[in-house]
């Protein structure tokens, strides 16, 4: 029987301004699929940093043990796309009403190694990725 999910939070901060979030959901144990909602908050958001939350999203050790990756984003944030595509295998898209979804598969890694994030072309600092987990059932 598989234990419980593990619901992740991850935040992009921009000036202590949350600009980005996105909701992980991943099942215990290697090989299966993690589920992630992508949301940017209304307003102007520094290139990068949606690229940046992706990126933080998949080197979250839960994610890089996962064999695929369902995500849900608005419609619009090629940002958050493009850089789906750069990090996943397989990667394809669909339009659900203001939403995008996407199926890849999760390049696999030799155990124990992270898969390296594509470097931001913009060069930011990290410190401003921030997260949270708690299993299913410990509110």
């Amino acid at each position: 029987m598989a234990g419980p999910d593990l619901h992740q939070r991850v935040e992009v901060s921009d000036h202590d301004r949350t600009v980005a979030t996105a909701e992980v959901t991943t099942s215990e144990g290697s090989g299966g699929t993690a589920r992630v909602s992508l949301r940017a908050e209304p307003g102007y958001i520094a290139p990068g940093r949606r690229a940046s939350l992706v990126d933080a999203v998949l080197d979250l050790p839960e994610v890089r043990e996962s064999a695929r990756l369902e995500a849900a984003f608005r419609l619009g944030d090629s940002e958050s796309l493009h850089r789906l595509r750069q990090r996943c295998d397989d990667v394809s898209t669909r339009q659900a009403g203001w939403s995008a979804l996407v199926d890849a598969n999760l390049p696999s890694s030799p155990a124990g190694q992270p898969v390296p994030a594509v470097l931001d072309e913009t060069g930011l600092n990290q410190s401003y990725v921030r997260g949270a987990a708690v299993r299913a059932g410990e509110d």
